[in-house]
């Protein structure tokens, strides 16, 4: 039941699943959010009815929504999916560092090829050119087929998969920059389901770099206007006030390493807490006993007399014999062999 605060709220709180927006826009993306998932939510109704039908509607769309608030609901969907709302990408972002960490806890070093079946893991048609722009942050000018550390990779990914279409436009205007362009003729993307081509940047713009002052400033103006997620300008800002020229990649690299910029994202711990999660290490240890406990009673049950390789789970004796498959029985038997 819905509390009588929450059905007083205003259309665009409520809409916005309580979180305070600030101007019309705000209002406008929450609203366009919320259709996101209805429209999802009633999608998978309609492909599982029948399976549905058996526990009501009601339920599956209070189990779809909490799945939504909790996270879960990016998990083994499609890219569309995943990368349609902010809330989506950070969602995914969380899921695959919980679901990897232990490779970096191990201090296991993949390639962009490794890091890209990691994600294929969660997502079965994740781009691979994604993934490669991801490892061409942490890599350089380095040969792609390098090795990276897994919180190299996670911080330098966070920043490409969450601020793909402004990468998008940061680059155009960086390589407006170094051709003596205005770079007030870049168009900012239209859809997040179409990228712009990031233009090639050769030897030449990764060594000479462009004037920082000049650059904070195109970029100022591309997230006043920009459409979708960028990082907050005053971080930008800060980034780009410690040097005098930078390139491209340079400035890419300083964003995927800022302590700020990673706290108002809010989807990654701080680099130092990157491999603790207590919260899934204790439901892994819980999974751990659990599979230990069933391991030492199938083996304690195996080991009793008369257990002739086989154990049934109705009755503790065994049987004098195993029933043939063409024989029908008045009872149903299972079957599972023993360690």
């Amino acid at each position: 039941m819905l509390s009588p605060e929450r059905l007083a709220l205003p259309d665009y709180e409520y809409l916005g699943f309580g979180i305070h927006v600030k101007n019309m826009q705000d209002c406008c993306i929450a609203q366009r959010h919320v259709l996101t998932y209805m429209e999802d939510a009633v999608c998978q109704l309609l492909e599982n009815r029948e399976d549905i039908s058996q526990y009501g509607i009601a339920r599956f769309f209070t189990e779809y929504f909490n799945s939504v608030c909790q996270g879960t609901h990016i998990l083994f969907r499609e890219f569309s999916f995943i990368q349609a709302t902010p809330h989506n990408r950070v969602s995914f972002l969380r899921a695959f560092w919980r679901c990897f960490r232990t490779v970096g806890k191990n201090g296991d070093l993949l390639t962009t090829k490794e890091y890209h079946c990691l994600l294929q893991l969660l997502c079965p048609d994740f781009p691979l050119e994604l993934t490669q722009k991801a490892a061409r942050i942490v890599l350089m000018d380095d040969a792609m087929d390098c090795l990276m550390s897994f919180s190299d990779f996670l911080f330098a990914f966070q920043i490409q998969f969450y601020y793909s279409e402004f990468l998008d436009s940061v680059a155009a205007i960086y390589q407006d920059l170094l051709s003596g362009k205005n770079p007030n003729t870049v168009i900012v993307p239209t859809s997040s389901g179409q990228h712009r081509q990031r233009p090639a940047l050769g030897e030449a713009s990764m060594l000479e770099g462009v004037e920082a002052s000049l650059f904070c400033q195109c970029l100022e103006n591309l997230c006043d206007r920009h459409k979708y997620s960028c990082p907050p300008p005053a971080l930008v800002k800060e980034v780009l006030s410690n040097v005098q020229r930078l390139t491209f990649y340079g400035f890419l690299m300083a964003l995927s390493k800022h302590h700020g910029i990673n706290q108002a994202l809010g989807a990654l711990p701080d680099k130092g807490d990157l491999m603790h999660d207590p919260a899934m290490d204790e439901e892994l240890e819980r999974l751990v006993v659990r599979s230990r406990l069933h391991r030492t009673s199938r083996q304690h049950r195996a080991k009793e007399p008369g257990a002739f390789g086989f154990q049934r789970r109705e009755k503790q004796e065994a049987p004098e014999r195993v029933p043939s498959a063409s024989v029908l029985t008045p009872y149903h038997y299972q079957w599972e062999p023993r360690e």
